[in-house]
């Protein structure tokens, strides 16, 4: 009768093991504080507990195991483990730690650090509401510590805003060129380093490069910081010493040599916030927003206005629209919060208020001054300077993508190629003095141009000839020439002056367009 018993124990364990194998798997398995492994439920929200097959080793970059049956002999040392889900979406995160713990005096100081500060904990973490819980399911999505959630409080605080001395831009904070380099596209209409979506899925592209050229997450997080390069060359250095290469036993600055030990105090105290002085906001473990498809222009105010969301909430939670006005061929989804989606598409559907859009784009077709572009649509400058973003003392170069009302008349949307990669280039104004100089033997308009590096058309026009014009030797040429390249021309000056952009200024380009390898921040 004991054998029976023991032989029934047996098979319901093996039915339970094969039941739960061949469950849906829409999201990957996640350990607990105790070493158990769990599937989260997307739909019912439970987590299941499916015990590992003995003899699998786990390692950071590798923390859950495969599901396996469960054989007999494995029953006696075995316990069940709860049912319950996660309480909040911290304890969540707390159930995915994975990276090895650090425990040392840089640790403590910080922990002291933020201890002090109970307010800017609370803050940042209040700010975290929006996006946490998605950085959370991408984590788990690909099988990555969920501690890496915590990594924004240290690059931003979460604000998806926040831009660096060094031009770093968003919660990840991705310099122009590697966010080029992770395909983050930057232009005069959206900069997607400050994308919610975007940014998360290209910072976790980049931790998972990182992770598998060193093999450590300690020295993955240090390169994310300072730089692949600058983390290959210390570790070289090392080896070429015969010194160890763990995080703390290379060379590196300050700034580097606390980032880890910042995010391991954030961790630590996400972990035990009572112990620290801290309390942190509830955050349910639920999706905070939903994206929504968006099939034609549309103004930022009046998408916020039909999804009845505050402005600044919705600019929050789409942060790469730098304009007023989204370009559905360019932005072709925006997020919402959850219960804010349907009544978006409702309150579009039955919108009788008129056109959607008030801005279009308007290419300049030459080089121009900011005010001379204005009035040609038909705007005041101080208007056309505020929505483009266009600072003082420059020009505006031919091909740049400038945003200007759109007329009633006009029907057709913003052309994808414009909305998807319109550029605004700029290049220094710069005074021009009218100077005379005197025409040499066999001097004709072209070889003026040439000698002063300005126009053949410019050159005629200043002195009212034809651009096939010759000059008697002796003669004097009126031409316009920066102040300093006047004083060596040795020409006669005089005081009137203009102020254009110089043959050879070179542009300032707004967003970067080289593509080059992952570099995060400048060396400070």
């Amino acid at each position: 009768m004991t054998s029976l018993k023991i032989w029934s124990l047996v098979a319901l364990l093996w039915l339970t093991g094969c039941a739960t194998t061949q469950a849906p798997q829409d999201k990957p398995a996640v350990a607990d504080g105790a070493g158990i492994t769990l599937q989260p439920s997307r739909e019912m929200g439970l987590s299941l507990p499916i015990a590992p097959r003995p003899n699998i080793t786990t390692s950071p970059s590798n923390a859950h195991p495969p599901f396996a049956p469960l054989y007999a002999q494995e029953t006696g040392s075995r316990t069940v483990a709860s049912l319950a889900p996660p309480v909040d979406l911290w304890d969540r995160i707390r159930r995915g730690y994975a990276m090895p713990d650090l425990d040392n005096d840089l640790v403590h100081d910080r922990e002291q650090w933020y201890a002090t500060r109970p307010d800017y904990i609370f803050r940042m973490t209040e700010r975290s509401k929006k996006y946490l819980f998605h950085v959370v399911e991408e984590l788990e999505l690909r099988n990555m510590p969920t501690e890496l959630a915590l990594l924004p409080f240290i690059e931003s605080a979460f604000n998806p805003q926040a831009v660096s001395s060094a031009k770093a831009a968003g919660m990840w904070q991705f310099m122009p060129a590697t966010g080029k380099y992770f395909e983050l596209k930057q232009n005069a209409f959206r900069d997607d380093r400050r994308d919610v979506l975007a940014s998360t899925r290209a910072a976790l592209d980049y931790l998972q490069k990182l992770h598998t050229l060193f093999g450590d997450w300690h020295l993955a997080l240090a390169a994310y910081n300072w730089g692949e390069g600058s983390v290959g060359r210390s570790i070289a250095k090392n080896q070429r010493a015969g010194q160890p290469t763990g995080y703390m036993d290379l060379n590196m600055p300050m700034e580097t040599r606390l980032y880890v030990p910042k995010l391991q105090a954030v961790k630590n105290i996400v972990a035990r916030p009572s112990a620290f002085n801290s309390k942190l906001p509830l955050i349910e473990n639920h999706p905070y927003f939903q994206s929504v498809t968006i099939r034609r222009d549309i103004d930022v105010a009046l998408a916020a206005k039909l999804a009845e969301v505050p402005l600044d909430d919705f600019k929050a939670l789409n942060p790469s629209i730098n304009r007023p006005v989204i370009m559905a061929a360019g932005t072709p989804q925006v997020l919402l919060p959850w219960d804010n989606a349907e009544v978006f598409q409702g309150n579009l559907e039955s919108y009788a208020g008129g056109r959607l859009a008030s801005w279009t784009v308007w290419v300049a077709p030459t080089t121009m001054r900011p005010a001379d572009a204005a009035k040609r649509v038909g705007m005041s400058e101080a208007d056309f300077r505020s929505v483009n973003a266009i600072p003082p003392k420059v020009v505006i170069k031919a091909g740049s993508s400038l945003l200007v009302p759109r007329p009633d008349a006009m029907k057709q949307d913003v052309a994808v190629k414009v909305a998807d990669n319109g550029q605004l280039s700029l290049a220094p104004e710069v005074v021009l003095k009218r100077s005379t100089v005197r025409a040499g033997k066999g001097e004709n308009v072209a070889s003026i141009a040439r000698k002063y590096r300005v126009s053949a058309d410019q050159v005629a026009q200043w002195n009212k000839v034809a651009t096939s014009a010759s000059f008697k030797v002796g003669q004097q040429v009126v031409v316009f020439l920066p102040l300093s390249q006047a004083r060596r021309s040795g020409g006669s000056g005089t005081r009137t002056a203009a102020r254009t952009t110089g043959h050879k200024a070179a542009p300032r380009r707004v967003a970067a367009s080289s593509r080059a390898a992952p570099v995060r921040r400048a060396k400070r």
